[in-house]
């Protein structure tokens, strides 16, 4: 017969801490850490206030392309604004790890769009 007794010590606590299964797991939503949504819904946006768009050619075979980086948005604003700027540009590209990519090299004409679109200090990186 089972006792009605409350457990003290450590056996109360019986929340899951590691599984072999998936690793270690949050604490506050029980899912594994890398699957974890706690941190990020509260997670400020990062960055200096700056939006820097520069050119690269590095890892793509000589061909250039401009990118956007630190722009305050969220996922869902940053891909639209990402779509905008292709079409104003009239080339193909992708928004990656919060950097907007745009085929080719359309550094003027994108910091012109950003400068109008919001009220961000936009500068032009590297040369």
């Amino acid at each position: 017969m089972k006792s009605n007794k409350p457990i003290s010590g450590l056996a109360g606590l019986s929340g899951l801490v590691y599984s072999t299964d998936a690793g270690r797991m949050c604490p506050v939503c029980r899912k594994p850490s890398g699957a974890c949504e706690c941190g990020k819904k509260k997670a400020p946006l990062a960055g200096d206030g700056i939006v820097r768009v520069s050119r690269e050619t590095k890892g793509r075979n000589g061909k250039g392309v401009t990118l956007v980086k630190g722009l305050p948005l969220d996922a869902e604003a940053l891909n639209a604004l990402g779509k905008q700027l292709k079409t104003a540009c009239g080339s193909g590209g992708t928004v990656k790890d919060g950097v907007i990519e745009v085929q080719g090299d359309h550094c003027e004409r994108v910091i012109e769009l950003l400068k109008t679109k919001g009220s961000w200090t936009v500068k032009r990186a590297g040369g």
